[in-house]
């Protein structure tokens, strides 16, 4: 008995080691996913380790005559208006971005998932109000609803996360519920309610698992547009706080010096276009993954 154990265990580990081999050979059988995931780990690492990448301290202010300066060795991108160095302040944009981006779109797959497997397995009653509340949601641009959540709870990098997980749950929410629909319908959930399990078990340990991989895909994209999002309230003075560094602000700084000093505008135009083109790239992989009839099982 303890052998049939062990070996149906050894059995399970192969299979796992399989699928993850699998998994990951699909993902990566496209160059340019390849280049994608190269792309986002370079800026994550970037993210990362800031302090120690950074030349300068990226808020100290430099005198008059370092102001507006072009590359040299001291400075690798040259200063912004006030003279701090704009390698720095990229630098820790970086993290900035991402940082709010990821916690953004963590918190809302976990409410989203959450709401949208609460809306299909009840239905009824709860399906209504919640698909009712979120297509209400959605009438309104995400735009205008984050510039008054903003204006009433200020900006700051925890604030902002906040504010752009509020607006990506409604997609979240109906993409898990679509999901978790289709899995309703299995034969295993409805053995599992004949047999009397917990709700919330056969929520977590059922419907959840195999509802997941669409989520996985919007995720990986919607950091990406959650980033955008960032930086253009930060252009439009209402997102991060001064003096962070933030791409947008640094953007928002440049723009009266564009004629001056161009690369100062373009420097964090091409960060930021390189990164969310890299998310994107890589979203098509864990799709290309995720999907039986991409990977042509079906």
């Amino acid at each position: 008995m303890a052998s049939n154990t062990a070996s149906g265990e050894a059995n399970k580990q192969v299979k796992k080691q399989s699928d993850i081999k699998r998994f990951l050979r699909t993902m990566f059988s496209r160059k340019i996913v390849v280049l994608g995931a190269i792309g986002t780990t370079f800026f994550v690492l970037v993210a990362i380790f800031a302090p120690l990448i950074a030349t300068h301290d990226p808020n100290a202010v430099g005198g008059f005559q370092e102001r507006l300066l072009g590359s040299s060795a001291e400075h690798l991108l040259g200063t912004d208006y006030l003279g701090r160095d704009l390698f720095s302040r990229l630098v820790y944009g970086t993290r900035v971005s991402i940082s709010t981006g990821v916690i953004a779109t963590l918190m809302a797959v976990v409410i989203g998932s959450f709401l949208g497997m609460l809306a299909a397995y009840f239905g009824g009653w709860v399906d209504k109000l919640l698909m009712g509340a979120c297509e209400t949601f959605m009438a309104i641009p995400q735009i205008a609803v984050s510039m008054t959540l903003i204006t009433l709870f200020g900006g700051g990098m925890l604030n902002m996360a906040v504010i752009m997980c509020i607006g990506s749950i409604p997609g979240m929410l109906r993409m898990m519920r679509a999901s978790a629909l289709s899995i309703m319908n299995q034969d295993y959930i409805l053995a599992a309610k004949l047999s009397g399990q917990n709700k919330l078990k056969i929520l977590y340990k059922h419907v959840f698992p195999n509802s997941v991989s669409p989520l996985i895909v919007s995720a990986t994209q919607t950091v990406g547009m959650t980033i955008l999002m960032e930086s253009g309230l930060s252009f439009l003075g209402v997102g991060i706080k001064i003096p962070t560094a933030s791409w947008g602000s640094i953007i928002n700084e440049a723009r009266p010096h564009l004629l001056m000093q161009p690369m100062y505008v373009l420097w964090p135009c091409i960060c930021l276009g390189l990164l969310i083109i890299s998310l994107n790239l890589l979203g098509d992989g864990v799709r290309d993954a995720l999907d039986p009839s991409l990977r042509g099982e079906v």
